[in-house]
């Protein structure tokens, strides 16, 4: 349960509801609840899909696999099972 208070899909409207679409969400799909967090703040939620997208898909030296492999160290090593 989280501690940072967040918008429901069932609730969000104007520019988050948008991203959440986006983002797969509706009233019966559920959004992350590391995306949620942004929720208050679309703006916010927006840069951070940006910035995701940019490290997981831009140019790069590193393959999807290689980046999805540094990816899951650094959670494990942060104890964070996203």
């Amino acid at each position: 349960m989280p501690w940072i208070k967040q918008i429901d899909e069932s609730e969000a409207t104007g520019k988050l509801a948008e991203l959440y679409q986006q983002l797969g969400g509706g009233q019966h799909r559920q959004v992350a609840n590391i995306l949620k967090v942004h929720s208050l703040h679309p703006d916010a939620l927006e840069a951070h899909l940006q910035l995701y997208r940019t490290i997981m898909f831009g140019e790069s030296g590193l393959n999807r696999a290689q980046r999805e492999m540094i990816a899951v160290v650094v959670s494990a090593t942060n104890a964070c099972h996203y």
